[in-house]
C-alpha cells in the first residue's frame, strides 16, 4: 500500500509539472521513470496472481490484533485494493488516463531506438554491426553516437515499455501513427514477456481480452491477431538467424580484441553493444522455449548456445581502466552559449567544468582511483530541475546539451563503473531459475565435441546468480548461493567424467592397437604366407583379408579420421578452457591473419626472402630494418626486454638474421706457432710462462672477444624475445621445433644438424652451436663495443663455431682449453709480481662463468684441473673488493 500510494503521488506531481520525456535526451530521468510505472505494473500482475491472497491477507489482519490488540488502520484499505485490482490491467488503465500525455511522450521518443535496435540478421549483416574490421582506415577512431546510452540498452526492457506502456495509454494508439507501429512492431517480435523471473506474461491474449470490451477497438483487437499470427510464424526464425549472427560478429569481436587490445578504448562502446545483443537472444530463447506456440520446433532448438553464452561470458578482454575521452572545452563551450542558466544550475554546471578540466592522463598513470558518481548523480538532478515545463533552462530547448553529456556519463561508466555496466549488459542470472533448461543446455554442450570446449562457461554462469538477489530479501541469498554451488559443482563433476571417459576409450583403442602386435596374431599371417607359397587354398572363399597392424596410420589424406582422431580431438576440445596456449592464438596458419579480404597466406608465400630484407621501401624511405640493425646492447643498460619484444614481433625471422649478421665479429689468428707450442705443453709451468710473453696483441685480443661477447649478450637477449612472441603466437608451431631440437642425436652429420639448429634459432631457441655465427665466421668477420663479463659466452660460441668451420670436436677441443686455462691461472697463483696477479680473483671467476656457459664443459671437468677452494676464495675476494669500493 505505501508503495502504491508514493507511486501515485509521484505520477501526479509529475504531471503537474509537465515534465518532458525523450530518452534520446534526458536518458535517465526517462528511463527511470518509464521503469517506475513497469515495476507498478508488473507488481499489481503479480498480486493478482497469488491464488490465497484474501486469506493472506486476513491471516496478516488477525495476527496484527493479537499482537498490537487493534486491527491493521490500513486494512480495510488494502482489502479494497485487492478486490479492485482482480484485473489488475483494466484496472490500471482506468488509472492511468490523466497520466497518458507524460507516458505517450516518453514512449514515443523510443522511435529513434527502438526501431533500429529490432532488426533481422540481415540487416545487421549489411550494415556490417559490431565489425571492426569493416572499415580499416577508422578502426582508430572513437565509437561516438548521439545516444550513446541507447545503443546497449535492452530489447527486453524496451519491449516492457512499449507494451505494458501503450496498453495502459491505449488512446494514443488511435491518434498517433508512430505509437501503432512502436506497438506493433513489439507485438510481432515476441509472445510473451517476462514479470519476474520466471513469471511470463501472454501479450497477445491479454491484450485482446482488454480491448474486446472496448467500444471502437475492432481496428486494435484485428492488429493483435495479425502480429500474434506473424509472431508465431516469423519470430522464432527471425530471433534464430540473429543468434547466428551474432556467434560470428562476436567470435570476430574477440579475436580482433585479443590480438589488438589497444582497440578496447576507442571501441568500448562497440563490446558492451555486443554483450547487450547477446544476453537478449539468449534470454529471449529461454523465455520462449517453453511459452510458445511453435509452427517450427527447430527455431527454438538451438544445439550452439552454449558458444553464445560462452562468448556473453568472455569479459577478459575488457580494459582495467579506460581512456578519459571527455572533451572538456567542448562542454565549456556549450555551457557558455546557454541563453539563461539559473543560480542552482550553473552551480552544477560549473561542476561538472571543473570535474572534467581537473582530469589528466598522469592521473590515470599515477593509478589514482576516480569516482564519478557524484557528477552522475549531479546530471541525474539537473535533467530533473530542467525539464519541467517552467523551467527557466529547458533541456528540451538545448537537446545538444543533454546527449553532449549523456555521451560524458558513459565515459565516466568505462572509468569507475565497469563492473557495473557489465552486470547491466551482460547478466545472465536468470538461468538460476530455468534449471532444467540450464541443464539440458550443458549436456547438448558436451555431446557435441565441436561445442565441448564451450562447457567450462556453464560454471562460470553459475557466479551471476547472486545477481538475482536483493538487499530488501536477504534470506533469500543462503538459498540462491546454494543453488549455485550445487550447479557449478555438478557441471564440473560431470566434465571430469566425460574427461575421464574419454581417457579410458583412448587407453582401450590403445591397448586394442598394442594387442594386434602380440605373437599370436602373427600365426594366420603366417599360414597364409606359407599356404600361398604352396599354392593352397584354405579358408571360405571370398573371407576378407585381416588388416595388418599400423594400417590406421596409413592415410592419403587427413579428411579420412580414425576412431582414435575423434576422441583425441573430443579430449582436446574439453581441455581447451584448461589450456593456456588456447587463450592466445590457437593455430599457427597465416590464414586466420585475415582480417582484410587479402589472401595473406599467398602473400606470404610468394614474396621472396630478399624482398623482406630490404633497407627502403616503395617511397624510399628508410624501413625498419636498418634502425633494427643500428640497435645495441652498450654498457649495463642494454634495451629492456619489452623493447626487444616489440622489436621482434615487427620483424619475423628473415629480418632477424639481418640484425644478428653484423653482430659476428671478426677475430683475427695471430701466433699460431706460439699457440701450437702452448698447446702441447701446458704441463710445463716454465716453459708456458716464456710462451705467454711471446703472444702479441693480447689486450686487442682481449678487447676483440669481450666485444663479440656483448653482442653475442644482445643477440641472446633478442632470441629470447622472439621466443616469447612466437610461443604467444604459434605455441604448436614452436613446441614441435623443440622436439626436433632437444632429440636430435650427437652423431647426426653435421650438415642436418646445422640445418635443426638453423631452424631452431630462427625461434629464438638457444642452440649448443650457433648457425649464424658459423655463417659469420666462415664469411665476413668484424666487431663492435666493449664489456669484460660477456668473454664466456664468447668464448663458447666462438670455439663452438670455429671447431664446426674446421670439422673438429668441439668437445676434446674445449677440454683442451680448460686444460690449458686452469695451468696458466695456476701459474699466476704462484707469481708475486702485482702486474701479472692483478685481478687474479676475477680472472678466476671468469673461468668458471666460461664452464656454467658451456653445453660441453662440467663442473667435475674443471675441478679436476682447478681446485674449487681457488673459486671459493675468489668470489670472497672479489665480493669484498665490491663491497669496500662501493663504500
Amino acid at each position: 500500500m505505501e508503495f502504491k500510494d508514493h507511486v501515485c503521488e509521484l505520477l501526479n506531481t509529475i504531471d503537474v509539472c509537465q515534465v518532458f520525456f525523450d530518452i534520446t535526451v534526458n536518458f535517465d530521468l526517462t528511463k527511470n521513470y518509464l521503469d517506475l510505472i513497469i515495476t507498478y505494473t508488473t507488481l499489481m500482475i503479480l498480486l493478482s496472481r497469488i491464488e490465497e491472497r484474501k486469506a493472506i491477507i486476513g491471516l496478516y489482519n488477525y495476527a496484527h490484533e493479537m499482537t498490537h490488540g487493534a486491527s491493521d488502520r490500513e486494512y480495510p484499505r488494502l482489502g479494497q485494493m485487492i478486490v479492485d485490482y482482480e484485473n489488475p490491467l483494466k484496472k490500471m488503465m482506468e488509472e492511468f488516463v490523466p497520466h497518458s500525455k507524460a507516458l505517450s511522450d516518453a514512449l514515443i521518443s523510443l522511435q529513434m531506438v527502438y526501431p533500429r535496435r529490432n532488426l533481422s540478421a540481415d540487416q545487421w549483416r549489411n550494415a556490417q554491426l559490431l565489425s571492426l574490421i569493416s572499415a580499416p582506415s577508422t578502426m582508430l577512431n572513437p565509437a561516438q553516437s548521439d545516444t550513446m546510452p541507447c545503443e546497449y540498452l535492452s530489447l527486453d526492457t524496451m519491449e516492457k515499455w512499449i507494451i505494458f506502456g501503450f496498453i495502459l495509454c491505449h488512446g494514443v494508439l488511435n491518434s498517433d501513427a508512430t505509437a501503432l507501429t512502436l506497438w506493433k512492431l513489439a507485438l510481432q517480435s515476441s509472445s510473451c514477456l517476462a514479470l519476474f523471473r520466471d513469471e511470463v506474461f501472454h501479450i497477445h491474449k491479454a491484450a485482446e481480452d482488454l480491448f474486446v470490451n472496448i467500444r471502437g477497438y475492432n481496428k486494435r483487437i484485428n492488429d493483435i491477431r495479425e502480429c500474434k499470427e506473424a509472431a508465431v510464424s516469423h519470430a522464432g526464425s527471425m530471433h534464430r538467424e540473429r543468434r547466428k549472427f551474432l556467434r560470428s560478429a562476436l567470435k570476430e569481436l574477440a579475436t580482433v580484441l585479443s590480438d589488438q587490445p589497444g582497440l578496447l578504448g576507442p571501441k568500448a562502446l562497440f563490446v558492451f553493444m555486443a554483450l547487450s545483443f547477446a544476453r537478449d537472444e539468449i534470454i529471449w530463447l529461454l523465455r520462449h522455449a517453453d511459452n510458445m506456440p511453435k509452427k517450427s520446433a527447430d527455431d527454438f532448438i538451438d544445439k550452439y548456445h552454449q558458444a553464445e553464452v560462452q562468448m556473453e561470458l568472455n569479459r577478459s578482454f575488457l580494459p582495467a581502466t579506460y581512456p578519459l575521452m571527455c572533451s572538456p572545452l567542448y562542454c565549456d563551450a556549450v555551457i557558455i552559449n546557454l541563453s539563461v542558466c539559473p543560480e542552482d544550475e550553473s552551480i552544477i554546471m560549473s561542476s561538472f567544468v571543473n570535474t572534467m578540466t581537473s582530469l589528466s592522463v598522469k592521473q590515470v598513470e599515477d593509478g589514482e582511483v576516480f569516482d564519478f558518481r557524484g557528477m552522475r548523480l549531479d546530471w541525474f538532478r539537473l535533467q530533473a530541475y530542467t525539464s519541467v515545463s517552467k523551467a527557466s533552462l529547458g533541456l528540451a530547448d538545448h537537446r545538444e546539451l543533454g546527449k553532449m553529456m549523456n555521451t560524458i556519463i558513459f565515459h565516466t561508466k568505462m572509468v569507475d563503473s565497469l563492473v557495473e555496466m557489465l552486470v547491466e549488459t551482460s547478466d545472465l542470472s536468470i538461468f538460476c531459475f530455468y534449471s532444467r533448461a540450464f541443464e539440458k543446455m550443458f549436456q547438448q554442450c558436451l555431446e557435441l565435441p565441436s561445442q565441448s570446449r564451450y562447457s567450462i562457461a556453464f560454471p562460470l554462469l553459475c557466479t551471476h546468480f547472486m545477481s538475482c538477489t536483493h538487499e530488501l530479501c536477504p534470506e533469500e541469498r543462503h538459498h540462491i548461493g546454494d543453488r549455485s554451488l550445487s550447479l557449478c559443482n555438478m557441471f564440473l563433476d560431470e566434465m571430469a567424467k566425460q574427461a575421464r571417459n574419454l581417457i579410458t576409450d583412448i587407453c582401450t583403442e590403445q591397448c586394442t592397437l598394442s594387442d594386434q602386435l602380440l605373437p599370436k596374431h602373427c600365426a594366420k599371417t603366417i599360414s597364409q604366407a606359407v599356404n600361398k607359397k604352396s599354392k593352397k587354398q584354405t579358408g571360405k572363399k571370398g573371407e576378407p583379408e585381416r588388416e595388418k597392424p599400423g594400417v590406421e596410420s596409413m592415410r592419403k589424406n587427413r579428411l579420412v579420421v580414425t576412431n582414435l582422431d575423434k576422441l583425441h580431438t573430443a579430449l582436446s576440445e574439453l581441455l581447451v578452457p584448461t589450456s593456456k596456449p588456447t587463450q592466445r592464438r590457437e593455430s599457427p596458419n597465416l590464414s586466420e591473419l585475415n582480417y582484410v579480404q587479402v589472401d595473406i597466406t599467398r602473400v606470404f608465400n610468394n614474396v621472396p626472402p630478399s624482398t623482406k630484407r630490404q633497407h627502403l621501401d616503395s617511397h624510399g624511405k628508410p624501413t625498419l630494418l636498418p634502425v633494427c640493425t643500428q640497435m645495441n646492447g652498450g654498457g649495463r643498460g642494454g634495451p629492456p626486454i619489452t623493447s626487444l619484444q616489440l622489436l621482434k614481433g615487427k620483424r619475423n625471422p628473415f629480418g632477424m638474421s639481418q640484425i644478428e649478421k653484423p653482430l659476428s665479429s671478426k677475430l683475427v689468428v695471430e701466433n699460431v706457432e706460439v699457440l701450437t707450442q702452448m698447446r702441447t705443453s701446458f704441463d710445463k709451468p716454465d716453459q708456458m710462462a716464456a710462451l705467454f710473453k711471446r703472444l702479441s696483441s693480447v689486450d686487442s685480443v682481449l678487447k676483440r672477444m669481450t666485444i663479440i661477447g656483448v653482442i653475442l649478450s644482445f643477440r641472446s637477449l633478442a632470441q629470447e624475445a622472439l621466443r616469447d612472441v612466437l610461443s604467444y603466437h604459434i605455441p604448436f608451431l614452436v613446441s614441435s621445433i623443440e622436439d626436433f631440437k632437444d632429440h636430435i642425436p650427437r652423431e647426426t652429420d653435421m650438415k642436418v644438424a646445422m640445418n635443426v639448429y638453423e631452424l631452431s634459432s630462427a625461434a629464438g631457441l638457444p642452440c649448443e652451436i650457433d648457425p649464424a655465427l658459423v655463417v659469420a665466421l666462415s664469411s665476413q668477420k668484424s666487431g663492435h663495443c666493449n664489456n669484460i663479463h660477456c668473454l664466456a659466452k664468447a668464448i663458447n660460441q666462438i670455439a663452438a663455431a670455429l671447431f664446426t668451420i674446421h670439422k673438429g670436436s668441439i668437445e676434446d677441443r674445449l677440454k683442451e682449453f680448460l686444460a690449458l686455462a686452469s695451468s696458466s691461472l695456476l701459474k699466476i697463483g704462484q707469481e708475486t709480481d702485482k702486474t701479472t696477479t692483478r685481478n687474479r680473483e676475477s680472472v678466476y671467476l671468469l673461468l668458471d662463468m666460461i664452464v656454467q656457459e658451456s653445453p660441453f664443459l662440467t663442473m667435475d671437468l674443471l675441478e679436476s684441473c682447478f681446485p674449487y677452494v681457488l673459486l671459493r676464495n675468489a668470489y670472497h675476494a672479489v665480493y669484498k673488493q665490491s663491497v669496500t669500493s662501493s663504500a
